[in-house]
């Protein structure tokens, strides 16, 4: 069973450098989450030349680039509950990204019936992130640190914003799944006005984060900059367009000049506050974390393809395939990490919350439940033991490469992936991949390792034990022969 770390465990293991416990000298962190940013989409993997990030490969000279990094969703509003928690999302319940909805529910709930067309009682997704588990800009903010939250949150609308959960700054506080209207000249929110006709929503994000970072620099900050690039609608400005259509090639997968501006401008933003870091002179004293919320999207359509592929990854947003939660990740912590380093241990986007309730001298209320660990071993170039990490996904989005709802498990070079009620008798249908070696999840093992699925099945029962998950169930009135049958 996956340990959950407390606060006090997590201090016990704190190190006494780099940090001085002073308030002034406490480090800065600044946290750029990038919206359906795929694993293969920058030039951290060495994924593709069509989508040149400088900035990405500046921020990554100075920490460390992982890998195998994963998202706890391969949807957003989940993976961002559990950053802003630490936890699970089949703890936390927030499984779907129906933040936006105008119902608040609070928890999950599981229907009571459904037609006879429906195979399963599918759970409904908690719409807004409750404000009673302590989250990490309220634990910031208790620290001392001066809270910021920018960009995309897709987690409820007040009285469930950035505001009631530790943010003294939501800009533009909006609670939609994506820029309004779009991204160069016509989106406009009430804090967050278009200046002239190209102005580009990325870029003037990325101003007033600098603004805050400037206002802030003699005291430690917390900076949430969850962008709303690369989400749709897809556009971006003329001549960034243009530039990339004249280097496109129409023979790769890769091939959307819109969708290489977005990337280009979703680069820009990170590179105007490492500006700012430097100018300023925080570079020392301040951790730099980048991932993404959910992998690449495959499934739209943009300039005659798709935005993007995920390949040598399977599937993409909205799937459990590793191209829907593998993501891109940098982690920079002066001091503590060799600057230029690479790591293949397996993370998660929950570890970051008890990753950063570890530093020195920051100190948390009661005892938090994290689902997450700290991943200061790794950070420091070592490895660290757990047993897996799990994906809880109990829906089926309508694309291509969709699964019935499902739970993955990935724990070494093997990840098992149960698709619920899905075999003989309404069992739960396994399979099994050896991703060194398949990393696109073509040959499946389960039959060939039956001892091995039934010990991650085992770990599998045990987290959704431990979580407490509201779990799908077969629909008593569902009639196979239905001609409507799902």
């Amino acid at each position: 069973m996956r340990l959950l770390f407390t606060a006090a465990a997590l201090l016990a293991l704190a190190p006494s450098a780099p940090c001085a416990a002073t308030p002034k000298l406490r480090p800065n962190v600044v946290l750029i989450l990038a919206d359906d940013l795929g694993w293969s989409d920058c030039g951290l993997q060495g994924g593709t030349s069509f989508h040149p990030t400088p900035n990405l490969s500046r921020l990554a000279a100075r920490g460390m680039t992982f890998s195998r990094a994963y998202s706890n969703s391969p949807l957003c509003s989940p993976t961002r509950a559990s950053i802003l928690t630490g936890q699970s999302a089949a703890r936390h319940g927030i499984t779907a990204p129906v933040g936006h909805l105008p119902a608040a529910r609070l928890r999950p709930v599981l229907p009571k019936r459904a037609g006879p067309a429906v195979r399963l009682l599918a759970p409904e997704s908690a719409t807004r992130l409750r404000t009673d588990p302590v989250t990490l800009g309220e634990a910031f903010r208790n620290n001392g640190y001066a809270t910021g939250h920018f960009g995309k949150w897709h987690l409820g609308p007040p009285p469930y914003s950035p505001l009631q959960h530790g943010f003294q700054v939501d800009v533009p506080h909006d609670n939609g799944p994506g820029p309004r209207k779009g991204f160069v000249g016509v989106w406009d929110y009430p804090n967050l006005h278009p200046r002239h006709p190209e102005d580009h929503l990325e870029e003037r994000m990325a101003e007033e984060a600098v603004r805050f970072i400037e206002e802030h620099k003699d005291q430690p900050f917390f900076l949430n900059y969850w962008q709303f690039s690369v989400h749709a609608p897809f556009n971006a400005a003329k001549s960034r367009i243009e530039a990339h259509r004249a280097a496109c090639d129409a023979a790769s997968p890769r091939r959307s000049p819109t969708y290489a501006a977005m990337v280009e401008a979703m680069d820009a933003a990170v590179g105007r506050l490492l500006d700012a870091i430097d100018r300023n002179g925080l570079a020392d004293r301040t951790i730099l974390i980048f991932a993404s919320d959910n992998g690449g999207n495959m499934y739209d359509r943009v300039d005659g393809t798709t935005p993007t592929d995920n390949a040598p990854l399977r599937g993409g947003k909205a799937t459990l395939w590793e191209g829907g939660i593998r993501v891109p990740c940098v982690i920079a912590w002066p001091g503590l990490i060799r600057p230029g380093s690479r790591s293949a241990e397996i993370i998660q986007t929950s570890d970051l919350f008890p990753t950063l309730a570890a530093m020195p001298g920051f100190s948390m209320a009661g005892s938090p439940t994290f689902d997450g660990r700290d991943l200061r071993p790794v950070l420091e170039g070592g490895t660290l033991d757990r047993e897996a990490v799990f994906v809880y996904f109990p829906h089926s989005p309508r694309v291509p490469d969709t699964l019935p709802p499902a739970i993955a498990a990935i724990s070494g070079d093997w990840k098992l992936i149960r698709v619920f009620h899905d075999g003989p008798q309404l069992s739960h249908r396994h399979l099994l991949f050896h991703l060194k070696e398949d990393i696109g999840e073509s040959h499946d093992l389960a039959a060939k390792h039956p001892e091995r699925v039934r010990r991650m099945a085992t770990l599998i029962d045990e987290h959704l034990a431990a979580t407490a998950a509201i779990l799908p169930k077969p629909n008593p009135a569902h009639a196979p022969d239905s001609l409507k049958n799902k």
